[in-house]
């Protein structure tokens, strides 16, 4: 059974944190997709040039296994948050994007839970360095990082909506 699609989520409370759920889902999952497009609208008020996702596509070939994974977390039934695992070609490194908490659900922890579930991930498939990039907007998306161990590093791709490039190596056989 798919989980809801995003309603007007409630403040799930601090006792609620146990019970989220993350599952690889295809990025076509209808629940994936209106995680998407609520990450989207939401880039769309928060960045001051607003955002179009056309100038920064997300490929859903790249967010399927081999290439990538796309990681649902759900609470109660309900689409809470989301993350992608893009593969390098070298085998070696990976790209993680749209890592998203619904307004309703933040402070639960679950940005911080997608990423370690991304990285766990990278790790089985072998990967031995993460990169990431985001806006200066978002404040709360580079204090994560940094805590998680990503330093920020030079420009590697050519997201226009990009600020701030990140990169994390994985100790080998480690998980978080």
């Amino acid at each position: 059974m798919s989980p809801k699609t995003l309603q007007p989520v409630p403040r799930f409370n601090q006792q609620r944190v146990g019970a989220v759920t993350f599952a690889v889902v295809a990025p076509d999952d209808i629940a994936a997709r209106a995680c998407l497009e609520a990450y989207y609208r939401e880039l769309a008020t928060r960045f001051e040039a607003g955002f179009d996702p056309a100038a920064n596509p997300a490929n859903d070939a790249d967010m399927r296994p081999p290439r990538g994974y796309f990681v649902l977390a759900t609470l109660e039934g309900e689409a809470v948050g989301c993350g992608v695992l893009v593969c390098g070609a070298d085998g070696v490194s990976g790209e993680i994007k749209r890592v998203w908490t619904a307004p309703g659900a933040r402070g639960l922890g679950i940005a911080k839970r997608l990423l370690d579930r991304l990285e766990v991930i990278a790790g089985e498939r072998g990967l031995e360095v993460l990169r990431l990039d985001t806006n200066r907007t978002l404040h709360e998306a580079q204090a994560l990082y940094r805590r998680e161990g990503y330093r920020e590093i030079a420009r590697f791709n050519d997201n226009p909506y990009a600020h701030h490039w990140f990169e994390k190596r994985l100790a080998p056989g480690s998980a978080p």
